[in-house]
């Protein structure tokens, strides 16, 4: 009995490996990888298929697979990333060398393990194709708001003096900027909106300021790119005065009698003159610290003499085309800006005379040797000859011998000098002096002739 059941044991043990096979083989088919599967491909472009255009691409299919786009024309793939389960992105951006076309073929990529899925599409056929949209008809747009200021005022203040607060306050458009320009102050007061349409603000006066209370504040509310500005009497702010707005001079002075005139061409070399007068008829005049005059996009405003009436500048200025642009602003605050142009000709080349300042023409000198001085224009270069001419036989036949060939340099101040001595005094023996003083392009020629005693 023992021996049989030892015998059924044993060969349960022997059939159990056969059956462990039977059960694992099922599992083992079940962990193969399955082929994945592309389901759509989107392609977007944000300025078509030019250089400099990016390609958006967006695959769906088989979810965590690796997935990549292939375009023909192009050296790279594209890897696409999963940014949701199935959803995969990726960019690229055309380059010059690229060459695609809507029937250029595309090939989207899914990989898992050693099994790939392909799709195949033409470019014209993924790319978003654009929507034709009606657009709605324009809302008429709301009448802007009427930029004003209804009211520039100051409290009331005993002195004005160092350490003396001023307060401000304006009343108009809400929602604007708002600054004030105080006479001899630097920098513009900025006043903020406490309610709609008021705003407020208060300045101390600093000893450092050049601070001119005869001259007005200059309120300005500036909206976008409409700007509309109010002046205020700073005396007037003085208790029981009156700290309206001046009312009444509401036209900008003009500026006439203008020197050089527009498009006038004049001599270069001396100084040039650039003037102008202020014209307010029937005004508050020019406040002269408000000037400010431009040449050339430089400010000269503190080389010029400027008064309420006028303005004045004189400088040296280069050959060629000048501009000008005067600003100014009346002491009710209303603004003049005006420019025109000119031009500048080019100096006529200096001329260089020669001067000898110690001998006159035909002079008589000694036996030894002879220093000649003299003068031309400043650095020039001063070429010198001088021939001897003797009379031979009583003067019936002359002979000529050349001295002296030299170069001389002028100083800044024109001044020069050379000598010479004859090799054989002979009384009556005439000495010729050439000379010819140059510089840059322009030359001028001198003789000199002196008598030997």
């Amino acid at each position: 009995m023992k021996q049989h059941l030892r015998n059924s044991i044993a060969s349960a043990f022997l059939l159990l490996p056969a059956s462990v096979a039977l059960v694992a083989l099922p599992s083992s088919a079940l962990a193969q990888p399955a082929t994945p599967e592309v389901r759509s491909l989107d392609v977007d472009a944000d300025a078509g298929l030019q250089p400099g255009s990016r390609l958006s691409f967006r695959l769906e299919g088989t979810p965590r697979v690796q997935a990549s786009i292939r375009v023909r024309g192009l050296r790279e793939g594209i890897p696409l990333r999963e940014v949701s389960p199935g959803v995969y992105v990726g960019r690229y951006t055309l380059k010059r060398v690229d060459r695609l076309g809507p029937d250029t073929e595309v090939r989207a990529m899914l990989k898992r393990g050693n099994r790939t899925a392909v799709a195949n599409y033409e470019l014209g056929q993924v790319m978003g194709a654009p929507v034709a949209v009606v657009p709605p008809a324009p809302p008429v747009p709301a009448p802007l708001p009427t930029v004003r200021i209804e009211r520039f005022g100051m409290v009331p203040i005993e002195r004005i003096e160092p350490g003396a607060e001023l307060q401000f306050a304006v009343e108009g458009m809400p929602g604007a900027q708002v600054s004030i320009d105080l006479p001899g102050v630097e920098r513009d007061l900025r006043l903020r909106e406490t309610r709609p349409g008021h705003y407020e603000g208060s300045y101390t006066i600093r000893r450092s300021d050049d601070f001119n209370p005869n001259r007005p504040a200059v309120a300005t509310l500036r909206a976008g790119d409409r700007v509309v500005t109010s002046s205020l009497s700073i005396i007037a702010g003085r208790p029981g005065a009156d700290n309206r707005p001046p009312a009444g001079d509401n036209r900008p002075p003009s500026l006439v009698n203008l020197t050089p005139r527009d498009g006038e061409t004049v001599a270069g070399g001396p100084p040039v003159v650039i003037s102008g007068s202020f014209e307010d008829r029937g005004g508050s005049g020019v406040d002269p610290a408000s000037v400010r005059i431009t040449v050339s996009g430089r400010n000269v405003t503190p080389e010029a003499q400027v008064n309420p009436r006028s303005f004045s500048f004189r400088g040296v200025l280069p050959p060629g085309r000048h501009s000008v642009e005067v600003t100014a602003r009346d002491n009710a605050g209303n603004v003049l800006r005006q420019g025109w142009n000119f031009d500048v000709a080019a100096a006529a080349p200096a001329n260089l005379p020669i001067r000898i300042l110690n001998h006159s023409n035909n002079g008589q000198i000694g036996s030894g040797s002879t220093l000649v001085q003299g003068q031309t224009g400043p650095n020039a270069s001063v070429a010198v000859t001088v021939q001897a001419v003797a009379p031979v036989g009583g003067g019936v036949v002359n002979i000529a011998q050349n001295l002296l060939t030299q170069t001389v340099q002028a100083d800044a101040n024109g001044n020069f000098a050379f000598s010479f001595a004859p090799r054989f005094p002979i009384p009556g023996t005439r000495y010729d002096i050439d000379m010819v003083s140059s510089r840059g392009n322009v030359n001028h020629e001198s003789r000199l002739s002196l008598v030997q005693r």
